[in-house]
C-alpha cells in the first residue's frame, strides 16, 4: 500500500522558468536511464521477491524514493515552464536570436501536457518498460541497478553544468548525491551476496555443463595484445575457480555452415543467382 505525502522529498523550484532546460530535464525524469526507470525497476523487483527479508525492503525502500525523484522532477519541469513565453514563440521565433534561445523547447508541453511533464524522454520518445530488468536473481538485478544509477548520476551530472538556475542547482545536486548513496548501497549488496554465492551468475548451475576449457580465457580479437596486460589475462580467476588464459591469435573451431536451399514457397534467392562461377543460369520457366 502507498500513501500519498503532498510535501515534496526535497525542494523543485526554479529561480526563473526555462522552457528549454525544461526539455533537458524529461530525459533524467523519462529516459532510459530516467527516475521512471528505477523507480519501476526497484519496485518490481521488490514485489517479485519471494520471501521477506532485508534485500526486499531495500529494493522498497528505494523505489518508492525514486517515485518521489519522479514527482520532484515533474513538479520542477513544470515550473519551469510557468510564465515561459510559450505562447508568444512563433512570433518571438522571427528574431533569429530569439528563436535560437527558444529552438529548443518543447512544443508538446504546450500542446500535449499544458505546461507539465510527460512520462518521455527529451526528445518527446514515450518511456518504455523494456529499459527495466526484473529477473528474480537479485544478484544479476543489483548489478544492472549500480550500472542504471551510474548512468542516471552521469546525466545528472552533465545537466548541473548546463544551468545557472540556482533552484534548479540545488535539486540536482540533491539528486547527485541520492545517486551517490544508491550507487554505495547497491555495490554493499553486491559484495554480500557475491561472498553468500559467489560472482557469476547464476551459480547453482552445474560447472560440468560448461565448455569448461574455455571459461577463462580471453581471445584477443583486436590489432595488437594491449588486452593481455589487464588483470582479466593472467593469474587466478575473479572467482577463484580457474586461471586466466590469454590467446592471442585465437582460430576458429568450426567449419564454415552451409544451409540447405529454402523451400521454393519462401521465394528465397534462389541457389543458381548465388552461384559464384559468373556462368550465368537462365531463369527458371514461367510456370
Amino acid at each position: 500500500m502507498f500513501f500519498n505525502i503532498k510535501e515534496l522529498q526535497y525542494h523543485a523550484k526554479p529561480d526563473c522558468p526555462d522552457p528549454v532546460f525544461a526539455r533537458k530535464l524529461q530525459e533524467v525524469l523519462g529516459g532510459q536511464f530516467g527516475e521512471i526507470t528505477v523507480a519501476m525497476q526497484y519496485l518490481f523487483q521488490g514485489w517479485n521477491v519471494r520471501g521477506d527479508g532485508k534485500y526486499k525492503d531495500l529494493l522498497m525502500d528505494t523505489g518508492t524514493e525514486e517515485l518521489a525523484h519522479v514527482e520532484m522532477l515533474a513538479t520542477m519541469i513544470a515550473r519551469l515552464l510557468d510564465n515561459a513565453p510559450l505562447a508568444t514563440l512563433e512570433e518571438a521565433a522571427k528574431d533569429p536570436v530569439i528563436n535560437a534561445i527558444l529552438g529548443g523547447s518543447n512544443p508538446q508541453h504546450a500542446i500535449v501536457t499544458g505546461l507539465g511533464a510527460a512520462p518521455s524522454d527529451s526528445n518527446g520518445y514515450p518511456w518504455n518498460a523494456k529499459y527495466t530488468i526484473a529477473s528474480g536473481n537479485l544478484l544479476a538485478d543489483f548489478r544492472h541497478n549500480l550500472a542504471a544509477e551510474s548512468q542516471g548520476r552521469l546525466q545528472v551530472a552533465r545537466l548541473y553544468g548546463m544551468t545557472n538556475d540556482r533552484g534548479v542547482k540545488d535539486m540536482l545536486s540533491w539528486l547527485l548525491a541520492r545517486d551517490t548513496m544508491h550507487q554505495n548501497q547497491w555495490i554493499a549488496a553486491i559484495k554480500e551476496l557475491e561472498e553468500k554465492e559467489g560472482i557469476v551468475v547464476p551459480t547453482t548451475f552445474p560447472r560440468e555443463l560448461e565448455k569448461q576449457e574455455v571459461s577463462y580465457v580471453l581471445f584477443n580479437f583486436s590489432r595488437g595484445d594491449e588486452s593481455a596486460t589487464g588483470r582479466w589475462a593472467h593469474g587466478p580467476s575473479m572467482d577463484g575457480h580457474g586461471v586466466f588464459q590469454y590467446v592471442q591469435h585465437p582460430q576458429p573451431l568450426a567449419a564454415a555452415p552451409k544451409l540447405p536451399p529454402a523451400p521454393p514457397y519462401i521465394y528465397d534467392t534462389p541457389p543458381y543467382a548465388l552461384r559464384n562461377d559468373n556462368a550465368g543460369a537462365s531463369l527458371p520457366p514461367m510456370v
